[in-house]
């Protein structure tokens, strides 16, 4: 089974506006139109089987709207492989009910975004969050490193989510693409004798630019082989999630990339979807 674990939709009838207005602010193509209807599509062309969608609240009075819509998402699960997180924002004046009642609604996780939600991870705001979420058993995936639209601003760096660690203790944490987006040297440094995840989502070959003429032709590249594999051994292939960022990568090229890796065929499989199945239960 292949679970993508890190994907994002966005309602109907704002998806396709939404995408495009995000597409311009990174200079980057999407491979989506950003509806579940199109991340359905493109898993099945790709035989991905199960697909994790993270939504990310910009404001406080977004959260109950987008956990209930995320709970409905999931009623639906079986019939098209689609399952939702919720979310949270450092700022909603009733963060310990709201979570709560994700855990109530059925929802494994939460995801934060501590760039787009204006503040860094290892602040007071974010640690009461991730303290309480913990209490729940709730998965907590995170942005981790910079994020394409935001250049140079990090506020989810390695050194950050060890202190989180250090100060909270044991629990389901996930940080998106591969541990820190462009602060992967750091990644080893920091998080590999903790028991964090990383997951894969827009980490590998090169991102895909608008014919905008924004980026060098250095600027493209993402990790290569050895550069993931440097990761792969300092983390095992039991802590590594396979995730796209749907829309932002191409599936398929996601999938060739894993798959062209000189690794043993059952670690792939762990990769792929096996540590992700275990992790969501």
């Amino acid at each position: 089974m292949i679970i993508d674990i890190h994907t994002h939709t966005f309602p109907d009838k704002i998806a396709a506006k939404t995408v495009e207005a995000l597409s311009r602010v990174s200079h980057s193509r999407p491979f989506s139109d950003g509806s579940n209807a199109g991340l359905i599509k493109n898993m099945r062309r790709c035989g991905i089987d199960r697909s994790v969608i993270l939504p990310v609240a910009t404001a406080p009075r977004q959260v109950s709207h987008v956990n209930d819509a995320a709970a409905a998402v999931n009623e639906k699960f079986r019939a098209d492989g689609l399952f939702s997180f919720g979310c949270i924002h450092p700022d909603h004046p009733d963060f310990r009910a709201e979570l709560a009642r994700i855990k109530d609604l059925g929802l494994k996780g939460i995801k934060i975004h501590p760039v787009y939600q204006g503040a860094e991870i290892d602040s007071p705001k974010f640690l009461r969050i991730i303290e309480r979420a913990a209490e729940l058993d709730l998965i907590v995936i995170t942005h981790a490193g910079l994020d394409i639209g935001y250049p140079g601003e990090v506020c989810c760096s390695p050194r950050m989510c060890r202190r989180v660690v250090d100060e909270i203790g044991p629990f389901r944490f996930v940080l998106a693409h591969m541990g820190g987006w462009r602060n992967w040297d750091e990644v080893p440094e920091y998080l590999a004798d903790t028991g964090v995840y990383l997951d894969t989502a827009f980490s590998t070959g090169s991102i895909v630019p608008l014919d905008d003429g924004h980026y060098r032709p250095e600027d493209l590249p993402m990790m290569d082989q050895a550069e993931f594999l440097r990761l792969y051994e300092a983390f095992g292939p039991d802590r590594i999630l396979f995730g796209t960022d749907s829309p932002w990568s191409s599936p398929e090229e996601s999938l060739e990339f894993m798959r062209s890796l000189p690794i043993p065929a059952a670690d792939l499989e762990k990769i792929l979807g096996g540590n992700a199945a275990a992790l969501l239960g």
